[in-house]
């Protein structure tokens, strides 16, 4: 089977290489930097192709003899991306987090017949497909809360992170109103805001605030209360404040000198060689998704927690294997089948599946991406 990896970056890497190494798929690595084709390495046994995936002709060229198309391009290239891919007919696992709103292509897939896995990284990804299980196995939901972080393992001042994905969504994350659901209703604050301090197994006490990460389980899921949480090690928000606050994150131009500049050129031109994630650095991933309800009119919780590290033996990071080996597993389960619906599957859909479900977490257990489950029930009472 053929499969075509879109994108050669931090994720795409070692998703390609994930894929190679599987005998019954024939994969190629599309990218516009050669240089990120060239850090597949000499023994990587599939096909590179130095292509601009911006160009509509271009990639429908890649595309067409691929049986299925896993999608990590950059989150501005990410829904015509998908969109070009659909319309070709060809299935695809998408990791690219557009900002659009992924179900105007909903019909579009249905009716070329297309399986479009979409969101389907760590969060959104796991988040989703775990709270989409959970929501499956109770009667009825009351609370969905997801907390997710990733995060150098060394703390190193002043900004104690490194940006284990693109740095244009990290900011994005801090500057976008964060959605969430309170009381049956959609609830829009700042981002940052809310913040508290949560203690974490192996790592201690992280700090987590709200930003806008439910995405579709805004839509496909109902509960009264939904939400869901970044963390970073203490003291991040208010620094991250400081520079939202004061402008640098803005997008208007001011004037210096005669020369029109936007605050947030200088910032992330300034913050992003600071923020990136050097070789051989280790970084850790931590996320806890939480889901309460009732079952045979018992309260139950469900939770998974997932305490994950960079793989020294691999050279593969965290948020890499976190997110893209639950894509690769992914791919693997349109391959073998196992999931058929056509159109748009956001990975809570997925999650209603149980053996989908199973077939994920043992594939990433595999691979040393381990989740842990605690289910709580309150005993009822009987009266004597």
């Amino acid at each position: 089977m053929k499969i075509i990896v879109l994108g050669a970056g931090l994720v795409g890497n070692p998703m390609a290489r994930d894929l190679a190494g599987d005998p019954e798929f024939k994969v190629t690595v599309a990218d516009y930097q050669t240089l990120n084709l060239d850090r597949l390495g000499k023994d990587f046994p599939g096909t590179r192709v130095n292509a601009d995936l911006s160009d509509r002709g271009t990639l429908e060229k890649l595309i067409r003899d691929q049986d299925i198309v896993l999608s990590a391009v950059p989150g501005f290239l990410g829904f015509e991306t998908l969109k070009a891919v659909i319309e070709s007919g060809k299935n695809v696992v998408d990791i690219a987090f557009s900002p659009e709103d992924v179900f105007d292509l909903d019909e579009r897939a249905k009716n070329r017949g297309v399986i479009a896995i979409v969101d389907m990284g760590v969060a959104p990804g796991m988040s989703n497909l775990l709270a989409g299980y959970g929501d499956s196995m109770l009667d009825e939901t009351s609370r969905i809360t997801i907390h997710v972080g990733g995060l150098p393992k060394v703390r190193q001042w002043p900004w104690e992170y490194r940006a284990v994905f693109s740095p244009v969504d990290v900011i994005e994350e801090y500057t976008r109103p964060a959605r969430f659901i309170e009381h049956g209703q959609m609830v829009i604050k700042q981002a940052l805001s809310d913040p508290e301090l949560i203690d974490f197994r192996k790592i201690g006490t992280l700090e987590a605030f709200n930003s806008d990460g439910l995405r579709t389980l805004m839509s496909t899921l109902h509960a009264p209360e939904m939400i869901e949480k970044t963390l970073r090690y203490p003291g991040h928000i208010d620094k991250i404040k400081l520079l939202r606050d004061t402008g640098l994150f803005s997008q208007e131009p001011v004037e210096i000198n005669g020369t029109a500049i936007r605050p947030i050129d200088l910032t992330t031109r300034l913050l992003f060689p600071k923020w990136k994630l050097k070789e051989g650095e280790e970084d850790l991933t931590v996320m806890r998704v939480m889901v309460e309800g009732s079952k045979d009119s018992t309260p139950v919780r469900y939770a998974w927690d997932l305490y994950d590290e960079y793989d020294p033996a691999s050279g593969v990071h965290s948020m890499a294997r976190t997110t893209g080996y639950t894509a690769t597993m992914a791919v693997r389960m349109i391959a073998h089948r196992l999931y058929r619906e056509k159109g748009i599957s956001p990975p809570e859909y997925v999650g209603r599946n149980p053996l989908c479900v199973e077939y994920i977490l043992e594939g990433l257990r595999e691979r040393g991406v381990v989740y842990e489950m605690r289910e709580e029930r309150e005993e009822r009472r009987e009266d004597n």
